[in-house]
């Protein structure tokens, strides 16, 4: 019985490996060159402005609202399932769009489509296992699946155009429908009916889950001006473009390279709150280093440092989400999480960074690393959470 069992949990985990390299390689095969696409389509800069934003807020009204409605119904496999099928025949509505309101349409509805699904895969693995090695290698699959997907698309949009990312995007996504169908169903830790009541009002009064919430939100949205400026304070710098995308492609290898293995191990050792705390001090550390140099050798020790700021933080953050929120709310406050944590925080803190970078050039990363800096007390509270 235990060798059948360990068969069992072993065939899931291969699913939901090959589920998160799709959902992710998907994500590598669209996000970088829908702009491009968009362009290709007539669209102007402000029309690709306004579309995108559009979608952005979309996703964070979409997120947490089919969070919600997976946990209320106790069905989140089959939400996860469905969205991505969703998701796929949206995606490849792109290819048949022209003019900004069609395409306009098939984003917004794409976007509400594709807002849950990391979340709902995520809630998907925590209801098997709160291992955070399990749970590491699931996410370095992802994270391997974008780099590779997202250098294999640039390649065949060289060669067939930009209608290359959204066929690639819809495949890959209905791949991982086929795969979300075939994962094996968690025991029900709860009934539909139990789960129903007050999911948003009862996270939104533990205060340790704000907690969570909040730190993810400075860690996170301290990453902004980076994300939005530093290959132009690169290129100031006389670093050209492949070098610039060598720094990126480190900084995603470091991500795997800490799901993968580094991560399971410091949260082993130091525990999930003291790993939320290395995260930010990494934070601060990297954009204090980013306010004073350029210097190619001092990005690259730097750009390491994501790894921590990011792939540590989210293990830390999901281990948390695990113990403290019951299975059935589960769904609900990794959309939260997402929604708030993630996506609310770095939209902010990009329109911060705009206005910061304008007026004081690179020393607005001092900004960046005070903001990161201030998750380290939030944190602290988290520390008799084991």
């Amino acid at each position: 019985m235990a060798a059948g069992t360990r068969h069992g949990a072993s065939i899931g985990s291969g699913r939901l490996l090959l589920l998160y390299a799709a959902l992710y390689g998907g994500y590598g095969a669209l996000s970088p060159f829908l702009p491009a696409f968009l362009e290709g389509r007539g669209l102007g800069p402000g029309e690709i402005g306004t579309l995108l934003s559009a979608a952005m807020l979309v996703r964070l009204a979409a997120g947490p609202l089919a969070g919600g409605l997976a946990d209320r119904h106790g069905a989140v496999r089959a939400f996860l399932a469905g969205g991505l099928a969703l998701s796929a025949a949206l995606t490849l509505a792109f290819l048949g769009g022209h003019g900004f309101v069609v395409l306009l349409a098939v984003a917004l509805a794409q976007a509400a489509a594709t807002a849950p699904l990391a979340p709902l895969a995520d809630a998907t693995v925590l209801a098997g296992s709160c291992d955070g090695a399990v749970y590491g290698r699931i996410r370095a699959a992802g994270s391997a699946a974008f780099i590779a997907t997202t250098i294999l698309t640039g390649h065949l949009i060289g060669l067939f155009g930009h209608g290359v990312g959204p066929l690639a995007c819809g495949i890959l996504f209905a791949a991982g429908t086929m795969l979300a169908l075939r994962l094996p169903a968690a025991p029900a830790a709860v009934t539909p009916t139990e789960a129903a009541g007050g999911g948003f009002a009862a996270l939104a009064a533990d205060a340790r889950f704000r907690r969570v919430v909040l730190t993810a939100a400075l860690v996170i949205g301290a990453h902004a001006m980076h994300d939005a400026f530093a290959v132009i304070v690169w290129q100031t710098a006389e670093i050209g473009p492949r070098a610039a995308g060598l720094l990126w492609a480190e900084a995603v290898a470091a991500e795997v390279m800490v799901f993968l293995w580094l991560g399971p191990r410091l949260m082993a050792r130091i525990g999930p709150a003291r790993s939320l705390i290395l995260a930010a001090l990494a934070g601060a550390l990297r954009w204090a280093v980013q306010a004073q140099t350029s210097w190619l050798p001092a990005l690259v020790a730097i750009q390491a440092l994501h790894g921590l700021t990011f792939a540590l933080l989210h293990l830390a953050c999901l281990r948390l989400i695990a113990q403290i929120v019951p299975d059935h709310r589960r769904a609900t406050a990794l959309t939260l999480y997402g929604t708030f944590g993630l996506g609310l925080a770095s939209a902010l803190m990009t329109l911060l960074s705009g206005a910061l970078y304008g007026r004081f050039g690179t020393a607005g990363f001092w900004a960046m690393a005070a903001v990161s800096l201030s998750a380290v007390p939030v944190a602290r509270g988290l520390s008799g959470v084991r």
